[in-house]
C-alpha cells in the first residue's frame, strides 16, 4: 500500500519542488530524475499489484477528507476570482454551484455512509496507471527539450517552465489519484483537479486566444463537474453508498439510471464528445507537451475510462442508447471534419475526438467484445496518439511550420523524425497494428449486438480515417528519393520519448494477445461474472504478427541515416523533363520549375463550419430527450 501512496503523492512532491526551483539546469535535472521515478514507481505498483490486485481503505482516511474539502474551497476561491477578473462569470458561476452541492453533502449527506474500498487496483487500473506513468512521464521528459527551442521561437510570451513543467507532474498525480479512487468523493476531487490543470496548461502562453480557449476549457468541464457533484449527491441520498463498485453492481432500474446518465455527462464533457467537443480543439492553442498529455496519457482518457466503468449498466438501456449516439455523431463527424484540416496539430485532434467517440460506442454497447476492443483501443490510441504529438512538435522544431503541406521537406531534414512519424501513423490505421485491430473487433462486436447505427458509423468513418492518414503519410515520403540533407538540432531530451514511444507502438502490437490473455480476458470474467468471449482467435493472431514481422523491413530504407549513403537515386517522372536532381523539371518553354505536390482537403465539402454547428444541435436534442425519458421513467 505504501507504493500506491508514493505513486500519487511523488508527482505531487516533484511538482511543488520544480515549481520553485528558477535555475533551468537544476530544475531540468529535477525532472528527468522525477521522470524516471515516476516510470519506474509505475512499472513496480503494476508488477506489484496486476496479479492479485488489492482494494482498501486508509486508516486515515477522515483526515484525507478534510485536506480534500479545504483543498477544494481554495481551488473553488481560485477559479471564481479567476472568472470574476477575467468577466468569464459562468465559470465563476459553475465553481460556486459545484462546490456547493458537494461541500453541502460532505458535511452533512454523507454523515454515515461508510466506505469499505476507497482503493481499488484492478486489471483496468493497471492498464490505466501504466498508461498515464509510463506515457506520461515520457512526456515530461520530452517537455524538457523542447522547451529549451520553445522560447526562442516564441520571444513574445512570458516564459514560465518552471510553472509549466510543475503543473504536468501534478496532473500526473491527479490522475493516478483518479483511476485508483472508487470513493466517488476522492474521484470526483481527482476529477476536478484535472480540470484545473487542463486550464492552467492551455491558458500558458497568456494571450488572448489561450485565455479564452482555457477559460472555454474550464467552463464545459465545471459544468461537467456539477453533473458528476449531482450524481454523488443523488447516490449517496438514495443508495447510502460511495463506492463505484456498488454503483456498477447495482441492477438497472429508472433510480439508478439517473446517477449513472449523470456521470456518463460528465465523462463525456471530460472526452470532449460533442456538444461538448469545443473545448478539446482549443487546447491545440498550448505547448505540444500538454497536447500529448491532454489528448493521449490522462485528460481525455479519465472520461473514456468512467463510461468503461459504467459499461454494466449502459448497453441497451436508455442511458446506453444516449451514450452509444453521441459516440457515433462524434466519431463520424469528427472523422470527416478531419479531411479538411492542414494544421497537423488539429488534424490530431479531431483524430483523437474521432477515436474517443469509437472508444465511447463500445463501452457504452457494453458487450464483453466490445468492451474488449475499447480497452485495447485506449492501449493503442495513447501509446500512438502520444508519439503522434511529440513527433509533430519536433518537426515544427525542425522545419518552423506545422503544416501537412510544408513537411515534404522532413525527410531532407531529418530521417529518423520521419521514421518515427510514419510508424506513429502506421499504429493508427494500418493492418496488423493494433487500432486497427481493435475496429475490427469493434464491427464484429457491433454486429453481433445488433447496433446498426454503430456498424454504419464505424465503416464510413475508418474510411475518412484511411483518407486523412494516407494523405498526411504521402507527404512524408513525396520526396524520399532526393538526395539532400539539411542541419538540424535534435535535442536527446526529445528523441529519447519519441524513440521509446516508437518501440511502445510495435511492442504494443506484438503483445496484444498477452495483453488480451491476463489483463482483459480476466477483467471481463470478474465484470460479468462468466467466461470471457475472446473475439480473436488464434489463427488470427499468428497471421497478425507474421504481417507485423513483415512490416519491419520498413525501417531498412532509413539505415543510411547512419552511414554514407551511396545508393543512386533514381529520377523520378515529373509531367516535363526532370532536370537532375528529383526536385525540379523543365516546363513547356524550357525554363525550370519546382514540382509541387499538394493534397486535396475537400474544405467546401468537410469543412468544421459544415458540421460542427448542425452536431451540436443534434447532440444536445439527443441529451434533451434522454433527460425527458429519464425522468418520466423515474417519476413512475
Amino acid at each position: 500500500m505504501n507504493i500506491i501512496y508514493a505513486l500519487i503523492l511523488f508527482p505531487l512532491a516533484a511538482a511543488i519542488v520544480i515549481f520553485f526551483v528558477r535555475n533551468d539546469s537544476i530544475r531540468n535535472a529535477v525532472v528527468k530524475v522525477s521522470a524516471f521515478v515516476v516510470a519506474v514507481l509505475t512499472l513496480c505498483v503494476f508488477a506489484w499489484y496486476f496479479q492479485n490486485g488489492i482494494s482498501f481503505t486508509p486508516a486515515n482516511g477522515e483526515i484525507i477528507d478534510i485536506v480534500i474539502m479545504v483543498i477544494e474551497v481554495l481551488v473553488a476561491a481560485y477559479l471564481i476570482i479567476a472568472g470574476l477578473k477575467n468577466k468569464k462569470y459562468i465559470v465563476s458561476v459553475f465553481s460556486v454551484i459545484q462546490t456547493t452541492l458537494i461541500l453541502w453533502f460532505e458535511l452533512t449527506g454523507k454523515q454515515g455512509i461508510e466506505v469499505e474500498n476507497s482503493i481499488i487496483f484492478d486489471k483496468l487500473t493497471a492498464i490505466m496507471v501504466l498508461i498515464a506513468g509510463v506515457i506520461g512521464s515520457l512526456i515530461c521528459l520530452y517537455a524538457v527539450g523542447y522547451m529549451k527551442w520553445y522560447h526562442k521561437q516564441h520571444k513574445n510570451y512570458k516564459e514560465r517552465k518552471y510553472f509549466f513543467l510543475a503543473v504536468l507532474f501534478l496532473f500526473l498525480s491527479a490522475m493516478f489519484g483518479l483511476v485508483l479512487s472508487n470513493d466517488l468523493t476522492w474521484l470526483y476531487f481527482c476529477w476536478e483537479i484535472t480540470t484545473l490543470c487542463s486550464y492552467l496548461l492551455i491558458g500558458y502562453t497568456k494571450t488572448e486566444e489561450a485565455k479564452n480557449n482555457s477559460f472555454l476549457a474550464l467552463a464545459i468541464n465545471l459544468g461537467g463537474g456539477i453533473a458528476f457533484a449531482a450524481a454523488i449527491v443523488f447516490i449517496g441520498i438514495n443508495f447510502k453508498t460511495l463506492e463505484l463498485s456498488d454503483l456498477i453492481a447495482m441492477k438497472r432500474s429508472a433510480t439508478v439510471l439517473i446517477p449513472v446518465f449523470l456521470l456518463s455527462v460528465a465523462a463525456l464533457t471530460k472526452s470532449a464528445q460533442f456538444p461538448f467537443s469545443s473545448w478539446l480543439l482549443g487546447a491545440m492553442v498550448a505547448p505540444t507537451p500538454s497536447s500529448a498529455l491532454l489528448h493521449s496519457a490522462t485528460m481525455v482518457k479519465a472520461g473514456v475510462y468512467l463510461i468503461i466503468r459504467l459499461a454494466p449498466l449502459l448497453g441497451l438501456s436508455t442511458v446506453g442508447i444516449i451514450v452509444t449516439t453521441i459516440g457515433c455523431i462524434t466519431f463520424l463527424i469528427c472523422s470527416l471534419i478531419a479531411i479538411s484540416q492542414t494544421d497537423a496539430k488539429k488534424i490530431l485532434a479531431y483524430s483523437t475526438l474521432a477515436n474517443l467517440g469509437l472508444i465511447v460506442i463500445c463501452a457504452s454497447v457494453g458487450t464483453q467484445e466490445s468492451i474488449w476492443a475499447a480497452i485495447l483501443l485506449v492501449i493503442f490510441h495513447a501509446v500512438s496518439k502520444s508519439l503522434l504529438f511529440l513527433s509533430v512538435g519536433s518537426i515544427e522544431h525542425q522545419i518552423g511550420s506545422r503544416s501537412v503541406e510544408d513537411m515534404d521537406i522532413l525527410l531532407h531534414v531529418s530521417r529518423r523524425l520521419s521514421l518515427y512519424m510514419i510508424i506513429g501513423m502506421a499504429g493508427m490505421f494500418l493492418a496488423p497494428f493494433g487500432m486497427l485491430i481493435s475496429k475490427w473487433v469493434a464491427m464484429k462486436a457491433f454486429i453481433d449486438s445488433n447496433h446498426i447505427l454503430a456498424v454504419i458509423v464505424i465503416a464510413y468513418g475508418s474510411a475518412a480515417t484511411l483518407f486523412y492518414w494516407t494523405k498526411w503519410m504521402g507527404k512524408l515520403v513525396s520526396n524520399a528519393n532526393v538526395k539532400k540533407q539539411r542541419k538540424h538540432t535534435f535535442f536527446a531530451e526529445e528523441e529519447i520519448p519519441i524513440f521509446i514511444h516508437t518501440v511502445l507502438v510495435v511492442l504494443s502490437c506484438f503483445g496484444f494477445p498477452l495483453i488480451s490473455k491476463y489483463a482483459l480476458v480476466p477483467f471481463l470474467t470478474d465484470l460479468y461474472g462468466a467466461d470471457a468471449i475472446i473475439p480473436i482467435g488464434t489463427s488470427d493472431v499468428k497471421i497478425m504478427i507474421v504481417m507485423l514481422g513483415m512490416l519491419l523491413i520498413i525501417p531498412i530504407g532509413f539505415i543510411p541515416i547512419y552511414k554514407q549513403d551511396k545508393r543512386r537515386i533514381v529520377p523520378i517522372y515529373m509531367a516535363g523533363e526532370n532536370t537532375g536532381d528529383n526536385e525540379t523539371f523543365y516546363g513547356g518553354n524550357g525554363e525550370k520549375r519546382k514540382v509541387e505536390l499538394r493534397n486535396w482537403y475537400l474544405e467546401s465539402y468537410f469543412g468544421t463550419k459544415r458540421f460542427s454547428f448542425w452536431c451540436n444541435v443534434i447532440s444536445i436534442c439527443v441529451l434533451c430527450v434522454g433527460v425527458i425519458v429519464l425522468i418520466g421513467g423515474f417519476a413512475k
